[in-house]
């Protein structure tokens, strides 16, 4: 592939700064997340506009209306859209995510962060290190999202604590595992795009870790957080 020691050693550095760059961009898009979690659940009128009216709805669904316009989308955004897309679903989550303010003990949501930072960070390496190419596995992972996701529904209407745990349960495992396949994907994107197109997949690729660590995060704090009385 490279026809000289110095070749190889541009396109090491050049792949873990485009590494380093989707890192920094799902860092901060967790840090917006964050931030308007807290700032929502601190204010009591916007609160109860969010979670006591119709509008309760709309702070559900939004964001899986905002990632699936930005995987459509992404061939005709402009980087710069296309970062501002990403940024609008990060705080559309947080508005999603102020409810777990309410449940749960604001230190076993930090206890739970760190758990679930540990974790992407253990699977993320792996796969950006890892010879064994898990391109297999992704038929596999995306049935277990799927499945997660109608079951979940499903459980609105059941109230099933045990269909909870387990659901909860499954879930992690598979985020888990998609964190590896996503990052090991988003390496070998690099090799075979660039200019725009490399920094649109790049954006992309934060948004996925970004979903994974999400989805990780909230399925962990069902299952070890500690609630409120």
């Amino acid at each position: 592939m490279y026809t000289t020691v110095a070749e190889a050693a541009d396109y090491d550095t050049g792949l873990r700064n485009y590494m380093i760059s989707i890192y920094n961009n799902m860092l901060f898009g967790l840090l917006v997340t964050g931030l308007t979690a807290f700032y929502i659940s601190t204010n009591a009128v916007l609160m109860a506009f969010m979670w006591k009216t119709a509008f309760a709805w709309v702070v559900i669904f939004f964001p899986l209306v905002l990632s699936l316009a930005f995987v459509f989308l992404i061939d005709k955004l402009s980087p710069a859209t296309a970062r501002i897309f990403f940024y609008t679903y990060a705080v559309a989550m947080g508005a999603s995510l102020s409810l777990f303010f309410m449940i749960f003990k604001i230190g076993s949501i930090f206890q739970t962060f760190f758990i679930t930072s540990a974790l992407f960070g253990t699977m993320s390496l792996y796969g950006y290190t890892t010879k064994k190419d898990l391109t297999s596995l992704g038929s596999f992972l995306m049935m277990g999202v799927i499945g997660v996701m109608i079951a979940g529904v499903v459980n609105i209407f059941f109230q099933s604590a045990m269909m909870s745990f387990i659901i909860s349960c499954v879930a992690v495992l598979v985020f888990t595992l998609l964190v590896a396949f996503d990052t090991q994907n988003i390496k070998d994107t690099y090799a075979v795009t660039s200019g725009d197109e490399r920094e649109k997949l790049g954006i992309l690729g934060a948004l996925s870790l970004y979903m994974n660590f999400i989805n990780i995060f909230i399925h962990l704090l069902q299952l070890i957080g500690e609630r409120k009385e």
